[in-house]
C-alpha cells in the first residue's frame, strides 16, 4: 500500500523492486536506517543479522571500500575512516592507554611525527623514535611498557626502506604489536600481513583513490579483538567516512593497478633522468644502485620501487621557489598518488614543524623535493623537469 497517497506521510516507501540490479554501486547518503521492531534492532546490534542503524556506525559505501581493501591486503574486518590520520589515530589511541609506550619510525609522515612527539605524551602515552631500518636501534628503545611499534614501509619523504622482516621478528619475541603504514607501497608492492605485521594502515586519499578528490583512511588488525577495539573507538570519536568519498574511492580503486604500474614505470625513468641533470645534487629512488637500502627494497618489495621519487637541488630555498614557478603543468601541492604528477617541498609543508637541524638530520634541505609521479607521457614529464630545473639553477 502506498501510504503517501494523501500526502500525510513524509518518507516514501522503499525503492521499487527490480528484476535487474545496478552495475555501479549506488550512493547511499542516508544518515539513519529504519528497523522494523526493537527486537529486529537487537538482532542487528547483537550480530544475529547484518544491518545499518546510524551512518557513524557504518554504511554501505564504506563497507564496499573496506571489503575491497580487505581482499587486497589479505585481511578481514578492516574499517574505513574519514582520513589517513584518523586511521593512524584509531590504531594508536584505540589500542594504547596511559602509561603505555610506543616506538615510531623516525621518518614518519609529518603529522604522525607530531602525534608521536606532542599529542600522545600529552595523553600519558610515552613515545620514542628510531631508525626503522635498524632493528638494533629499535630494540634499544624497548621498555617493559612498550606495546607497539609504528613504521612506514617506505619513509616519507626520504624513501628509506624499513626492515619489516626484522621488526616483525623483534615484535614477536617481545610481544609487541607491529603497525605498518602501507600508504606509499600499497598492496600492489607489499602486503604487511604476509611479512608478520599485526596492523595495517592506509591513507586511501592517496594512490588507492588516486584523483585528489577523496579524504579517507583504512585500518585493520590481524586479530579480530583488536579490530573491534579500533572500530568502537572510531565510532565513538566520530571518525565517520563520507559515503560520497567512499563512492568516489571505489571508482578510483577499479583502475588502481593500472595507474600504479604506469606511474611506477615512469618514476623509474624520471629518477634516471633527474640524476643526469646539472644542479641536481642527489636522486632517491628505492631500486637505484645508489640507494642505501636497495638490497632490502629488492627483497622486500620484489624489485618494485613504487611511484615516489625524491631529489635535492643546489641553491636552497631560492632554487626551490624558482623550480616550482617554472614547473609548468605540475601541481605544487602537499599530496601524492594523484593521476597528475605533484611536487612536495617538505621544509614548507609536511615537515615544517621540525627545526632546520632536525630536517637536516633526516636529509631534508631547503632544496629537497618529493615527487609523486602521475600518468603523464614520460618524455613530456622529463622535458618539464629539465626546463624547470634549468631555470632554477641558472638564477
Amino acid at each position: 500500500m502506498n501510504r503517501n497517497t494523501r500526502g500525510s506521510i513524509i518518507r516514501p516507501d522503499p525503492l521499487p523492486e527490480s528484476a535487474s540490479r545496478p552495475v555501479v554501486t549506488p550512493l547511499s547518503p542516508s544518515v539513519v536506517y529504519a528497523s522494523e521492531t526493537p527486537d529486529a534492532l537487537d538482532d542487528q546490534y547483537e550480530g544475529r543479522v547484518h544491518g545499518y542503524t546510524y551512518s557513524r556506525e557504518g554504511h554501505p559505501n564504506a563497507d564496499v571500500v573496506a571489503k575491497r581493501l580487505d581482499a587486497m591486503e589479505g585481511a578481514t574486518g578492516g574499517w574505513v575512516t574519514g582520513s589517513g590520520m584518523a586511521a593512524v589515530t584509531a590504531a594508536l589511541l584505540g589500542l594504547l592507554k596511559a602509561d603505555d609506550h610506543v616506538i615510531g619510525g623516525n621518518q614518519l609522515y609529518g603529522r604522525s611525527l607530531r602525534m608521536m612527539k606532542e599529542d600522545l605524551p600529552r595523553l600519558g602515552i610515552a613515545t620514542s623514535l628510531a631508525d626503522p631500518g635498524d632493528v638494533k636501534a629499535m630494540a634499544a628503545q624497548i621498555r617493559p611498557e612498550t606495546r607497539m611499534i609504528l613504521v612506514e614501509v617506505v619513509s616519507n619523504p626520504t624513501l628509506r626502506v624499513a626492515d619489516i622482516s626484522g621488526l616483525a621478528e623483534l615484535c614477536r619475541d617481545k610481544g609487541i604489536l607491529l603497525a605498518v603504514d602501507n600508504t606509499f607501497t600499497t598492496p600492489r608492492a607489499f602486503r604487511p600481513f604476509d611479512h608478520g605485521a599485526d596492523i595495517v594502515i592506509h591513507s586511501i586519499t592517496k594512490l588507492l583513490a588516486g584523483h585528489s578528490d577523496v579524504m579517507l583512511g583504512y585500518v585493520v588488525a590481524r586479530d579480530a579483538a583488536l579490530n573491534e577495539r579500533m572500530r568502537v573507538f572510531s565510532i565513538t570519536t566520530g571518525m565517520t567516512p563520507s559515503p560520497f568519498d567512499c563512492w568516489l574511492a571505489e571508482r578510483g580503486m577499479l583502475s588502481f593497478e593500472l595507474r600504479f604500474d604506469r606511474a611506477q614505470a615512469t618514476a623509474v625513468a624520471l629518477a634516471d633522468h633527474l640524476s643526469e641533470l646539472p644542479g641536481v645534487k642527489r636522486v632517491i629512488y628505492p631500486t637505484r644502485a645508489d640507494h642505501p637500502d636497495r638490497n632490502r627494497a629488492e627483497t622486500l618489495l620484489a624489485g618494485q620501487g613504487c611511484n615516489m621519487v625524491s631529489f635535492e637541488l643546489d641553491g636552497g630555498r631560492a632554487a626551490a621557489n624558482a623550480f616550482t614557478r617554472a614547473a609548468e603543468g605540475l601541481s605544487f601541492a602537499p599530496t601524492l598518488g594523484d593521476v597528475g604528477t605533484t611536487l612536495s617541498h617538505p621544509a614548507s609543508s609536511s615537515h615544517r614543524a621540525l627545526s632546520v637541524d632536525e630536517r637536516a638530520a633526516l636529509g631534508m634541505s631547503e632544496g629537497f623535493f618529493r615527487v609523486s609521479v602521475g600518468l603523464e607521457d614520460p618524455e613530456q614529464l622529463k622535458q618539464i623537469f629539465s626546463t624547470a630545473i634549468g631555470e632554477a639553477v641558472s638564477k
